[in-house]
């Protein structure tokens, strides 16, 4: 097995070629093995240098909301009454930690994406 760090952009690119080439191999044999090692040193070298950004949480909000066909009055339980879900959805107040926890709880949305400050200041309005 010949392998080696991902240290540059091409070394990544040439995992990836080697990566499409073995999807095939089965699990266990030299070429399967392979491909576990190829697929670990890609998904290292993705997460430092690619890293994902997790979501706005107004954003995963309304997702969630659209794709279980939610509407903000389905809110009320997890953040209070209507209004105030209105004021949470048009970012002109934020999300308190318990209702982070019981959108989690309730809805599944990680808590990591509904931590991000929600409220436009401002000078973030008129840019």
């Amino acid at each position: 097995m010949n392998i080696k760090p991902i240290k540059t952009d091409a070394d990544y690119r040439e995992s990836l070629k080697d990566i499409e080439k073995l999807m095939m191999a089965k699990p266990g044999t030299p070429k399967g093995e392979k491909l576990d090692v190829l697929v670990t040193l890609v998904e290292a070298y993705e997460e430092k240098h690619f890293p994902l950004d997790l979501p706005d949480p107004i954003d995963a909000l309304n997702f969630e909301m659209e794709r279980k066909g939610l509407t903000p009055k389905d809110l009320t339980p997890m953040i209070g009454r209507l209004n105030r879900v209105y004021e949470i959805l048009c970012r002109k107040r934020a999300l308190t930690l318990p209702m982070i926890r019981r959108l989690n709880r309730d809805l599944g949305i990680p808590a990591e994406s509904l931590i991000k400050p929600t409220i436009k200041s401002e000078n973030n309005l008129h840019s």
